[in-house]
């Protein structure tokens, strides 16, 4: 969830380079302006699950009844079995992100989704992905999101459907340049991309456009979500104009996930001398040791499950097998640990919001200038 516009790779399916370099130039959205008083009362007359209509595309270039992989670099199976597996996708990601958004529902078998997906429309096109003419440093071609938009009617979709998110379906195969996540928003664009304010029409209703690689799997489209989760929670808190010295201090990066500028997990210290992990993020477990270290077996401390804005929680020691040392399971473990509904957590005094409330409709965020605690 990197934020040096200088120093940012694309991340993408099938690309192995991160996107992870954390300094640097700032969102080219707004400043979150100052919360007023009535943010209490706008946080707790949202309704929940807070609904996501989505409207999925997907692009499919043909060589008989096989898909073409001489257009897509690495995927060429039939027609059938892709359109099976971007279905699968689709269905098993819905499912992960509206359980993750069930706040500690690995304990609680009462805990409510925060979110709810409904899908709107399925647009297929037996075509290759629109790219747009290569530009100076581009060593592929970008994907024209902005033809993707008007061939599909994104305006029709966004502002008299309600569409909140496009999930759009293609390939990478190290022949076309992606962004796993990408936002139109009249509030500016928070996004993990270049937030480029010309590669998505703008209307007066904020969308999300995910792009998956149908070459992958389920885990990495429930990663372009987390991704997305981080940058946005990140923007809430400040990091952007947060000295890097400073970032331990942040309430999500520093409190919550429980790293610095180096990306990695920095335990705090008790009073007693124990070294105890924070929750972590998408990359990294509390007992990771490196980038996508899901199934390291090494034991730590950690409070992940009762973690506490202020102070250290009740503390466990376990390792992988807690999320079956699985990739998609510790996404879903991980956003059940994101405060919820309900949380009951305080900071300052004062009580955390869902968090939720920030995937699910930034537009509300935005114009009741909602924070990660009420102000």
């Amino acid at each position: 969830m990197a934020f040096n516009r200088s120093a940012l790779t694309i991340l993408v399916f099938g690309l192995s380079i991160s996107v992870w370099e954390l300094r640097g130039k700032p969102f080219a959205a707004q400043p979150l302006p100052v919360a007023g008083e009535n943010q209490t009362a706008s946080v707790r007359k949202v309704k929940l699950p807070i609904k996501i209509p989505i409207v999925i595309v997907k692009y499919f270039p043909l060589d008989g009844n096989n898909i073409d992989i001489k257009v897509t670099g690495d995927w060429g199976e039939s027609l059938e079995a892709t359109r099976e597996k971007t279905e699968r996708i689709t269905q098993r990601t819905i499912a992960a992100l509206e359980e993750g958004s069930r706040y500690h529902g690995y304990k609680d078998k009462n805990a409510k989704p925060s979110i709810k997906y409904k899908i709107l429309d399925v647009r297929e096109f037996l075509q290759p992905l629109p790219l747009r003419p290569r530009r100076l440093g581009d060593k592929v071609p970008m994907t024209d999101y902005a033809k993707i938009m008007a061939d599909i009617d994104i305006q029709t979709y966004v502002e008299q459907k309600g569409v909140k998110e496009v999930w759009l379906f293609a390939y990478h195969g190290d022949v076309v340049g992606l962004w796993e996540s990408n936002m139109s928003s009249p509030y500016g664009d928070v996004s993990n991309s270049n937030c480029d304010p010309n590669d998505l029409p703008v209307f007066k209703h904020t969308y999300m456009v995910y792009h998956y690689n149908y070459q992958r799997d389920v885990g990495e489209a429930v990663e372009d979500h987390t991704h997305q989760i981080e940058y946005v929670l990140n923007y809430i808190d400040g990091r952007d104009t947060t000295p890097t010295d400073k970032w331990p201090d942040l309430l999500f990066w520093g409190k919550f996930v429980g790293s610095d500028i180096s990306d990695r997990m920095v335990p705090v210290r008790t009073p007693d001398g124990r070294q105890v992990f924070r929750c972590g993020w998408t990359h990294y477990a509390p007992n990771s040791e490196s980038d996508y270290d899901w199934s390291n077996p090494r034991t730590v401390e950690t409070d992940i499950e009762d973690w506490q804005p202020e102070g250290v929680g009740k503390t466990q020691k376990f390792n992988c097998d807690r999320w079956e040392c699985n990739d998609l399971k510790w996404k879903i473990y991980w956003m059940q640990n994101i405060p919820g509904a309900n949380n009951g957590l305080m900071f300052r005094g004062k009580r955390l919001t869902n968090w939720w409330l920030f995937k699910g409709d930034w537009d509300y965020i935005m114009k009741n200038k909602i924070h990660l605690f009420e102000r």
